[in-house]
């Protein structure tokens, strides 16, 4: 347990040829000592040695005895606020708290997080989307309650990282927060951009992430088959509201734009090419990159369906979406009417595009990557193993029909 004193004594030996000794300040921690002259004067004969106070009590003497206590006050400050930084206390780190020759240990880790997401959110729209801005707030918040839950600090200087920080975070990340595997693997490349721009910036010398190694694992997103997304085409449901919105969510199956991209959509997106098809152009929210994508005849008929929609003439929109929220609980609903078990989500009529509508009808990955407006064709290559898998299981079951028609054929010619 840390043991923390602090006397006022003269020192004879410094005598000065007026006759007066300066005083000084001995602060002991641990039985460690370090002395501050704290440029004060006075008679040997006027010192309270057993209360470390000038005796007397005139002006002059109440006004070194109110110093005293002035400096008393200050350094007990500086140890509070060591110990609440749960920095390392000792007599030498408080002198130099309290000369002001405390080392410089540069920028904190909160404080460049807040730096790089302010940079951040003057750009949103420009050069990043508020998905994006919004992913490192959630990593900022999630970085500033695992510092006060595992240091019991407020923040944390750079050059005080280590190895063992990262590690402690995910861990705290997947058991405290309950965060699965590839969202704690995202979280922490999130906090690495943090780490590269200190390090690019000489503010961190070493990246303690070196030795760090996190793997998204492979999901097997959920899809509807073509069954599935004809059965909910074809079905009638008792309000405009459920029917609007399986337009909508039927429109990104066959033009594979996530929810923010079509809730942008305006009539400019709609392009004629010189052929007379129409072309939807469009750049992604997530990504920011260009997305072509031919409209297919149910696309087309559902843009047709909402040409004087109120949301058109007004807003300009181009189709009538309602909130993710919402889309989202009522895709549930309908799901529920339509006698679909799968977790019915806005974002699936994108998986749906990608393999049911496009790559399961003989769509080169190439191009279907292009429509996706994935930056890497890999993105797009995990879409294919699905389909893979899907043409082995329908194999599987052709065999199997065919071993039985040839068994038919076998008893008949017996």
């Amino acid at each position: 347990m840390e043991t923390f004193t602090l006397h006022f004594y003269i020192k004879k030996e410094k005598i000065r040829k007026d006759g007066t000794c300066p005083i000084y300040a001995r602060i002991t921690v641990n039985r460690k000592r370090a002395e501050i002259a704290i440029k004060r004067f006075i008679f040997p004969t006027e010192w309270d040695s057993r209360r470390g106070e000038a005796k007397g009590k005139k002006s002059f003497y109440r006004e070194l005895n109110a110093y005293l206590d002035a400096v008393r006050t200050k350094l007990y400050r500086h140890h509070r606020d060591l110990m609440d930084r749960k920095e390392e206390i000792t007599a030498q780190t408080l002198k130099e708290a309290f000369t002001g020759k405390a080392k410089n240990k540069g920028k904190t880790l909160l404080e460049v997080f807040q730096f790089h997401n302010q940079r951040m959110e003057e750009l949103v729209g420009q050069e990043y989307a508020l998905g994006t801005l919004q992913r490192f707030q959630t990593v900022y918040k999630h970085l500033t309650e695992f510092i006060e839950y595992a240091y019991q600090r407020k923040d944390m200087y750079l050059v005080d990282l280590r190895f063992r920080f990262i590690t402690d975070f995910d861990h705290y990340l997947r058991t405290i927060r309950k965060i699965g595997n590839n969202t704690t693997v995202k979280y922490i490349a999130l906090f690495r951009k943090i780490i590269f721009l200190s390090v690019e910036n000489d503010w961190l010398v070493k990246d303690p992430f070196a030795q760090y190694k996190g793997r998204v694992r492979a999901i097997d997103r959920d899809f509807l088959t073509q069954e599935e997304l004809n059965q909910l085409k074809n079905k009638s449901f008792p309000t405009a509201r459920l029917e609007q919105v399986r337009d909508i969510f039927v429109f990104a199956c066959y033009t594979g734009l996530a929810y923010a991209d079509v809730a942008k959509l305006t009539p400019d997106n709609l392009q004629r090419h010189v052929d007379g098809s129409f072309w939807i152009n469009v750049n992604r929210t997530k990504t920011d990159t260009k997305s072509l994508i031919p409209v297919l005849t149910p696309a087309m008929t559902i843009i047709e369906r909402y040409a004087d929609s109120p949301e058109r003439h007004i807003k300009n929109q181009l189709l009538p979406i309602r909130s993710n929220q919402k889309m989202n609980a009522y895709l549930k609903e309908i799901a529920d009417v339509c006698g679909i078990e799968k977790k019915l989500t806005f974002h699936m009529a994108r998986h749906t595009f990608a393999t049911t509508i496009t790559l399961s009808n003989g769509v080169p990955i190439e191009s279907v990557s292009a429509m996706l407006g994935h930056r890497n064709i890999k993105t797009t290559q995990h879409y294919a193993k699905i389909v893979q898998a899907k043409v082995g299981n329908d194999m599987k079951a052709l065999e199997e029909k065919l071993s039985g028609t040839s068994d038919k054929i076998k008893k008949l010619s017996s």
